[in-house]
């Protein structure tokens, strides 16, 4: 009791002391980003990264041979002949992990930190010069598609020729070296190009209050600067009139609040992460967009949403994947018992590089100290479960089962007509989903490649290993995921059935080809 009371008292000096060591952090972070890093320590660290991926990397000769892989790492050392700073050697790192062609791998890029207080205080200056933009990348030009700004003249389709003197395509083309999808597929990295470009452009520019603009529409050249746009206070005060006027419905909040926990709810984008819409008055056709496979509560979401189906005797089924950048294993091969036809293997076992490096993905790869002391109280029981379940077979790997199984179908199971959309932006445990439902013929697919590879991903538990003389991140993927399907095309997405590719003019008016196309087939 005494010791609670103690806390008790003690708890605003812990968290100011805890507040204060955080700024000192952030600030020895940021003061290291200018510092120049000496060759010999440089090059320590490419070896240490190259040992690391050998440690923990199942599958790295997969697209990439041994030799080519062990060539390219003693050339970068070569080329690291003077100090360099941490951005300067993410660029030399970078493309070299990048080379193994792992998708779920790679250099996390040195960026400026901020701590809450500069946070808050960026953010109250109003909305930044990039957010008042919806942008796409297309036929590798960068467009406006969307103008949010106080400068209503810039008309959607418009194209972004520079931004302070910088070329998007430049910046773009640059950083395409710098991390990778998995396998020979171009479709993931062009899906991202435009959301990926504010960041690069961040990464050497830091945060701006004001953009430079060089805009081009019809021929048209226009030099336009925009700034950080706040609300006036007028505006201020009739947003502050109106939320008063505004009756908040506390049951409909409470039904609110339950959808956003059992759907999963992106913050970020005001969207629900899954939702199920019936497109046909007669429910015959109903779309089912999944966002990720993150957050939210999916077993209970999965039984509400196909016992709907079920209820209202839905024929068509139109699952949406696109952007949808993957997320738990669980979670797919749950709703793939709601889609498979019959009883079915999900996985082939599941390649490790050992039982250590499992371990080490399991228990070091996120969360702070405190987090990671509680890990290390269990570990006893985790490393004794993994000499149970990690095993070295006659080919002399080591493989680790999960759903590797026959699974039976759920009684709720959809029996009717499955259309999957996918796109570049389909990775991870989304391509995973669309492999088995693609290799058993069970849906037919519309849209363009996937971003993720056909024959699986190592992904799984992904430490994240710090270089010691640079301070580099590097994310490493230590589970080789095969799917029980699998295709003799080396290193390619999931090739759609009917290949859709929205245009420019499809994107400025919200247009879905594909979705259209879909509709039309039916009766």
């Amino acid at each position: 009791m005494l010791t609670i009371l103690f806390l008790k008292k003690r708890i605003p000096q812990l968290l100011l002391a805890f507040f204060l060591v955080q700024c000192s952090t952030i600030k020895k972070d940021n003061v290291r980003l200018q510092q120049l890093i000496p060759a010999n320590a440089l090059q320590k660290d490419v070896d240490f990264a190259h040992k690391k991926l050998q440690k923990l990397h199942p599958n790295l000769d997969y697209y990439i041979s041994k030799e080519n892989l062990n060539n390219q790492f003693d050339s970068v050392k070569k080329t690291i002949n003077k100090a360099l700073t941490p951005l300067e050697f993410y660029k030399k790192i970078s493309p070299v992990v990048a080379a193994v062609k792992q998708g779920h791998s790679y250099v996390l890029p040195p960026q400026k930190a901020y701590t809450k207080r500069e946070t808050k205080s960026i953010t109250k200056k109003g909305i930044g010069p990039f957010s008042q933009f919806d942008f796409t990348y297309y036929n590798d030009k960068l467009y406006v598609v969307r103008n949010k700004s106080y400068n209503k003249e810039i008309a959607a389709g418009t194209e972004v020729l520079s931004i302070n003197g910088i070329k998007p395509q430049e910046l773009i083309n640059e950083y395409s070296h710098y991390f990778s999808s998995d396998g020979f597929n171009t479709t993931f990295k062009k899906e991202l190009a435009a959301k990926r470009f504010v960041s690069y452009f961040t990464i050497e520019n830091d945060i701006k209050d004001s953009l430079h603009y060089v805009f081009k529409y019809n021929d048209s050249i226009k030099n336009i600067t925009i700034k950080r746009f706040k609300l006036d206070s007028l505006d201020l005060k009739t947003k502050k009139i109106r939320q008063k006027k505004v009756v908040i419905d506390k049951a409909k909040q409470r039904i609110l609040e339950k959808k956003k926990r059992i759907n999963g709810f992106d913050k970020n984008t005001n969207t629900f992460i899954r939702e199920l819409h019936f497109i046909s008055k007669d429910s015959s056709i109903a779309l089912l967009k999944i966002r990720g496979f993150k957050d939210g509560r999916f077993r209970k979401f999965y039984k509400m949403c196909f016992a709907e189906l079920q209820k209202r005797k839905t024929k068509t089924l139109i699952i949406d994947l696109r952007n949808n950048g993957g997320g738990r294993l669980s979670e797919i091969v749950h709703l793939y018992s709601y889609l498979a036809d019959s009883s079915s293997i999900f996985l082939k076992k599941t390649e490790v590089v050992s039982r250590a490096s499992l371990f080490e993905g399991v228990y070091f790869n996120k969360g702070n100290a405190v987090v990671k002391t509680i890990k290390t109280l269990f570990s006893p029981i985790v490393y004794s479960y993994l000499l149970l379940t990690v095993h070295k077979e006659k080919d002399g790997k080591n493989y680790f089962d999960t759903e590797t199984k026959p699974q039976p179908i759920n009684e709720k199971a959809f029996k009717g007509k499955l259309y999957v959309l996918i796109n570049g932006g389909s990775f991870s445990a989304s391509s995973i989903l669309s492999t088995n439902l693609k290799g058993s013929k069970r849906a037919t697919f519309v849209g363009e490649e996937t971003g993720g590879d056909y024959n699986g991903t190592v992904a799984g538990f992904m430490p994240i290993v710090k270089l010691p003389h640079s301070k580099l991140n590097l994310r490493i993927g230590t589970m080789n995921f095969t799917p029980f399907y699998q295709s003799p095309v080396h290193g390619r997405g999931i090739f759609p059935d009917v290949t859709i590719i929205p245009t420019l003019e499809d994107q400025i008016r919200g247009n879905d080809p594909e979705l259209d196309w879909i509709l039309k087939q039916q009766p």
